[in-house]
């Protein structure tokens, strides 16, 4: 029996890839037969004939549910609380003349409590962070309209936390319920931004309001996903212990279960931030004042030095809540002597309170403590424009620009879109399964033909084999700079900080900068929008290259360099082999910042998915924003699902754990 089961394995173990050559076998064989005129028409583009209008479909259900069951009748009458709420904290932070006619709150006041919050969190770091981060949008003169972006996040972020942890809990307790989210919260974190502003914008009115829904529906998946991972890792002893005090099931809940969660909770409530003030920055595209709005204002006329000053408000502002809200969820509880004064417990929350009362009475008599204005700001964003201008005119700069534009552009990315535009879409279809087959198995084959098979039922193959071919030249490209300068960083921990630094700094610059330079270095072209892409792509491959290549086990490599291995034969026989698995993940995760930014490269004016979806935000063409977000969510899926499968059979295959 022992023979037998060795002498089959090789079969088993080929049986994957050997199907996966077929599959590339008849997709190079129909392609083929579609070069020499042979292939049958239908074969190669559904007739429009055989499209089924899904977009109509959608649309008459959503008008049924809008208007026939009063859904925009209740989502109008929502709306005036929320307005209310919006204008409530508009007026406090911003001074919109509406009640409580209280605001605006001076800045200095803002700065203040912010420096208290930080010391309690993280010491005079963190304080310093706190402070300084509203000093400075204060003193470059953007104060108004940070404080218009803030207006929203205060209301939406909670909103989010208290929806996400709602469902949460639900979908640990009722195990029906975790199974039909998880599908609905895999679409969700995928569907392009433009898919949630429509609907938003139709119910909701076109403003504050439709951005304030927008960005709490985006944030809501990690809190729902971190709240039922922690309930779910609670351990039986502290249950069990629980059950022994006699504690009933909303006790159990309340003084058990949430607390010992805490820390995975807390990680949601991250999420949820830096997903909100992303967000909310996007909601500039319909008609949401504030950073967002000012920051296309400004890219609309190629400020680029302006447009910088902005987004590194938008930075410091992620950096600041990122590292606040980590602080919180690391902080333990402090415990005090029975007896200790009430005041001495809560020295800071006093001094916060004392600080914030200072502050509103002197910016009663000092008008600077409250406004800065246009002439007394720090503001460089013209000096910069003028200084990039310089730049960009140089003569070598121009010739390495169109070099590389038109090396690019006319031998490189015009010839591969045309080459996928060329390939049937069967053929193209079983490419897509043969690569998901040999990478992750049947399952994941199946679902790659299930999915891209959709996509060519919907009416938008084309469009959505240009938005697959910008996503595979950029990570393509991401690849070859990312991965060496991961590979390089990683030798020492000095490089690995600083580089890790600058992924978290490019990773928290609002996606549209990106834009700017990519649009000013190489024009309306497909290289600008590879560019655009390319950056934003690049920073998950760099991390998960330096933390796969660090956390390599320390007895392996001794075990490398005690059999005389070189430094490239231990990099290449040991290191990357066992990191492999952390990169997929970087490597994941760049495809899926990619589908992302393709859809803000939109803005340039692209010929793909993001241009037609950009195009429904001006009408009510709810079925063809949803159908085209689905096609976009698919084709993410596809990989994602793929890739992580590989993943974790390689983690397994290793002894490395799920």
């Amino acid at each position: 029996m022992v023979a037998t089961a060795t002498d089959t394995a090789p079969a088993q173990q080929f049986t994957r890839p050997r199907t996966a050559l077929i599959l590339v076998g008849a997709a190079i064989l129909l392609t083929l037969l579609q070069y020499s005129g042979l292939l049958p028409a239908v074969l190669h583009r559904l007739p429009e004939a055989w499209i089924p209008p899904f977009a109509a479909w959608l649309d008459a259900g959503f008008n049924f549910i809008k208007d026939d069951l009063g859904l925009l009748a209740l989502t109008r009458f929502l709306t005036e609380g929320l307005e209310w709420v919006l204008d409530v904290t508009a007026n406090l932070l911003f001074g919109q003349r509406r009640w409580p006619f209280l605001g605006p709150i001076p800045w200095t006041a803002i700065a203040a409590v912010a420096a208290v919050i930080g010391y309690y969190l993280g010491g005079w770091r963190m304080a310093l962070l706190g402070g300084g981060v509203f000093a400075w949008t204060a003193l470059i003169g953007q104060w108004k309209i940070a404080m218009q972006t803030a207006s929203v996040l205060v209301v939406a972020a909670p909103l989010a936390f208290v929806i996400g942890l709602t469902l949460g809990i639900a979908a640990w307790r009722y195990a029906w319920l975790d199974r039909a989210l998880k599908p609905v919260l895999s679409v969700l974190q995928t569907l392009p931004f433009f898919t949630y502003l429509l609907p938003a914008v139709i119910f909701f009115k076109v403003g504050p309001t439709a951005g304030a829904v927008a960005t709490t529906i985006y944030a809501i998946p990690p809190m729902i996903l971190m709240t039922t991972l922690g309930l779910q890792k609670v351990s039986p002893e502290v249950v069990e212990s629980g059950h022994m005090s006699g504690c009933s099931r909303w006790q159990l809940l309340r003084h058990v279960y949430l607390p010992s969660a805490r820390t995975e909770i807390l990680v949601g409530v991250n999420q949820v931030i830096m997903l909100s003030l992303a967000m909310v920055v996007l909601t500039a595209f319909i008609g949401m004042p504030g950073l967002g709005a000012k920051l296309l204002a400004m890219m609309g006329s190629f400020k680029l030095g302006r447009s910088f000053e902005i987004g590194v408000t938008i930075v410091l502002l992620a950096v600041m809540l990122d590292q606040m809200s980590k602080a919180w969820a690391l902080k333990q509880p402090k415990h005090f002597e029975r007896g200790t004064p009430w005041w001495k417990r809560h020295i800071l929350l006093l001094t916060g309170i004392g600080a914030f009362v200072f502050f509103c009475i002197l910016g009663q008599f000092v008008e600077v403590a409250t406004d800065i204005g246009r002439k007394q700001n720090f503001s460089m964003g013209s000096e910069i424009d003028q200084l990039m201008k310089d730049f960009l005119a140089l003569n070598w700069v121009n010739a390495i620009t169109d070099g590389i534009r038109y090396f690019l552009n006319v031998q490189v990315l015009i010839p591969f879109r045309n080459f996928l535009l060329s390939i049937p879409t069967p053929a193209l279809i079983l490419l897509i399964s043969a690569f998901a087959l040999w990478l992750g198995g049947r399952r994941q084959a199946i679902i790659a033909a299930l999915f891209f098979g959709m996509i060519a039922l919907s009416g938008w193959w084309d469009r959505s084999v240009i938005t697959l071919y910008s996503v595979i030249s950029a990570v393509a490209l991401a690849m070859l700079f990312g991965l060496p300068l991961g590979i390089a960083a990683a030798r020492s921990d000095k490089w690995s900080r600083r580089v890790l630094l600058a992924c978290d700094t490019a990773q928290t610059f609002p996606s549209f900068v990106y834009l700017i330079p990519a649009i000013m270095l190489f024009g309306i072209t497909d290289v600008a929008v590879i560019f655009s892409i390319l950056i934003f792509a690049m920073v998950p491959l760099t991390r998960y290259t330096i933390e796969g290549l660090r956390t390599v086990p320390a007895e392996m490599l001794e075990a490398a360099d005690m059999s005389g291995a070189t430094r490239r034969q231990k990099l290449w026989k040991v290191q990357l082999p066992l990191a492999l698995p952390t990169m997929a993940i970087g490597f994941n995760q760049a495809i899926m910042f990619a589908f992302f930014m393709v859809i803000i490269a939109a803005f340039i004016g692209t010929q793909d998915l993001g241009q037609e979806l950009q195009r429904t935000l001006a009408g009510t063409d709810m079925g063809k924003n949803f159908v085209l977000g689905i096609c976009v969510s698919l084709m993410a899926l596809t990989f994602d699902l793929t890739i992580l499968k590989w993943a974790t059979d390689q983690k397994r295959a290793l002894g490395l754990g799920e």
